[in-house]
């Protein structure tokens, strides 16, 4: 069957005489459809289990309003030791783990990996994912409906036995087709893979990319009862001097998104050292969640519900403050006890409460100055999820697309900038690694354009004197596997070097060497490095060398010697500088 469908593949292309680009975007239409349904399954698994539970599905906000305190405080604690117990198989190594890296993570797939995604370990990890987040876990659902649209995209390629780097991109298509489906953002979704995922925006990938967005939004749209998570209501007119305050919002949002990270990061390290079985710690974090919904309910799910309400209706001050703080505890409880999930729903969740009280503080110190707080909660989320991603554009582009509307382009991209570059200059946390993998090879390429020769000088411990005898050089040679000595005066200048070779032609010719001194072996002129020399120049220099190492001197017209550069310590820095050599 298999051999069949590959002789019709290959007929077929010939037939219509489709290039492999052509062919990409076909497939890029099937993975699109493919990821909806992912998504869609997902939504009704959670839905399904929300019935079970409670005998209602919909917002779990109004679920856990109607359930009786103590249904609320066991629920998630219940749901969370089931969520552990089914993910402890995706823990154990499958049999060729050893012998592979296996990336579970769809990011890691696409940016490191060869686009290959375990079944069983994703499997197991979606229905543990299921279990948290029907049970009234705080935290998001995105993160496994895009994990299971990647996976179903990484079927198919494998399927019809794409090589690595095709399968890689229709990975990437698939996650692309998941936050789609998830946030009916298109644009987005496909800014989302290719700034984040892939790094790069490159026509050859973001087209099929783009294909899948759309088809898979198409999709969605086909189900009935599907909207969009947030209902943005009219982005009101921004006068001038008011974009300042929405820079404020930005920097704000820019210096907390990554000590946001941070927090969920570390809660999560500390948990990992308890000596508890994982259901027990999945148990704990659904008990915290419990607790507070007591009296905060809204802490419950991803937040849509409780974001919706802030746009729609006004909010004081103290109720914000109370959800912003029992959100962030449950959040960090629920996160940080190795719950499979999303952060991406919970930041934008930070972002819009965050945004809120900021505008309620704009409002009350200018009154006739500022616009209502709902429109500092819609750009708050953007600027925060710029914050954690490190993706501006992305960012953008998202809520542009939820709100449609020109008027929160300016503050929306002053916001999100601003954040991007506080949280990149003053945080280590980012929500995605490769992001930050990414920053900190800029940022040794920077760092390395700049480096001269001065920064890579070793010792020169093969030194000799002008009047150094053949036997002085000889113990030298001895204690150094080296081919040259550097030969320097009573100043310290270099003269030249003594090859190895032409003491070795006297001695075995047995020619009188009692009277020659090393000023009788030099050999000049001879390559020599200066400090001030940059990275180029010096690989020059080793190019018309074939020897390990060349000395430096301070300049020409001052040779004193400085030490030496290896050429491996330059190849190494040559290369992390072009890695793409």
């Amino acid at each position: 069957m298999l051999s069949f469908l590959l002789k019709l593949r290959t007929r077929a292309r010939n037939l219509f005489r489709l290039s492999d680009a052509h062919t990409m975007l076909v497939w890029s239409v099937i993975v699109g459809v493919a990821g909806a349904f992912a998504t869609v399954i997902f939504r009704e698994g959670i839905a399904l289990l929300q019935r079970l539970f409670s005998g209602t599905s919909g917002s779990l906000v109004e679920m856990a309003k109607h359930l009786p305190w103590q249904t609320r405080i066991w629920l998630p604690a219940a749901g969370g030791f089931i969520a552990g117990c089914l993910l402890m198989p995706a823990k154990r190594k499958a049999p060729g783990d050893d012998a592979r890296t296996v990336h579970t993570d769809y990011v890691e797939a696409v940016a490191i990996g060869d686009g290959v995604m375990p079944v069983g370990k994703s499997l197991w990890r979606g229905a543990s994912s299921l279990f948290t987040i029907a049970s009234g876990g705080s935290i998001g659902r995105e993160g496994p409906m895009v994990q299971l649209a990647a996976l179903a995209a990484s079927l198919i390629g494998r399927w019809v036995h794409f090589d690595p780097q095709r399968l890689r991109l229709l990975v990437a298509c698939g996650a692309a087709a998941g936050i789609t489906s998830a946030y009916n953002a298109p644009i987005a979704g496909a800014f989302f893979v290719t700034e984040i995922v892939l790094g790069s925006i490159v026509m050859e990938s973001f087209g099929p990319i783009v294909v899948s967005s759309v088809v898979a939004n198409i999709t969605m749209r086909e189900f009935a009862g599907y909207k969009p998570p947030y209902e943005m209501p009219p982005f009101p007119a921004i006068s001038g001097i008011e974009v300042v305050l929405f820079v404020a919002l930005g920097l704000l949002c820019g210096a907390l998104a990554p000590q946001f990270l941070a927090l969920l990061d570390g809660t999560k390290s500390r948990v990992a050292r308890l000596n508890l079985p994982l259901p027990v710690k999945f148990a704990l974090g659904g008990l915290v969640c419990g607790v507070i919904s007591v009296w905060t309910p809204e802490i419950w799910g991803n937040g849509y519900s409780v974001v919706n309400s802030i746009l729609h209706s006004p909010w004081t001050w103290t109720a914000l403050a109370t959800v912003l703080v029992f959100k962030l505890i449950a959040t960090t409880a629920t996160i940080g006890s190795g719950a499979v999930g999303g952060v991406f729903t919970p930041t934008l969740f930070m972002g819009a409460v965050f945004g809120s009280l900021f505008g309620q503080g704009m409002h009350a110190l200018f009154p006739h100055g500022t616009s209502e707080p709902y429109a500092y909660a819609m750009v708050g989320m953007g600027a925060f999820l710029a914050g954690a991603t490190q993706a501006p554009l992305m960012a953008i582009l998202m809520i542009f697309e939820m709100t449609l509307s020109y008027q929160a382009v300016l503050p929306l991209m002053l916001s999100c900038v601003v954040a991007y570059f506080v949280a990149r200059a003053t945080g280590k946390s980012s929500m995605y690694e490769i992001t930050l993998h990414r920053n900190r090879e800029v940022e040794e390429r920077t760092r390395l354009r700049a480096t001269q020769m001065r920064a890579l000088i070793r010792p020169a411990d093969t030194v000799v004197q002008a009047d150094a005898t053949v036997s002085d050089m000889t113990r030298v040679f001895l204690e150094y596997p080296v081919k040259y000595l550097y030969v320097i005066d009573a100043s310290g200048h270099f003269l030249g070097a003594v090859a190895l070779a032409d003491i070795t032609s006297d001695l075995l010719q047995k020619r009188d060497t009692s009277q020659k001194r090393a000023s009788d072996y030099v050999q000049m002129p001879f390559n020599a490095l200066t400090p001030d020399m940059s990275l180029a120049a010096g690989l020059q220099h080793f190019m018309a060398f074939r020897g390990e190492r060349l000395p430096v001197i301070e300049s020409e017209q001052q040779p004193t010697l400085s030490g030496v550069v290896y050429k491996t310590s330059l190849l190494d820095a040559y290369q992390r500088l072009n890695p793409e050599r």
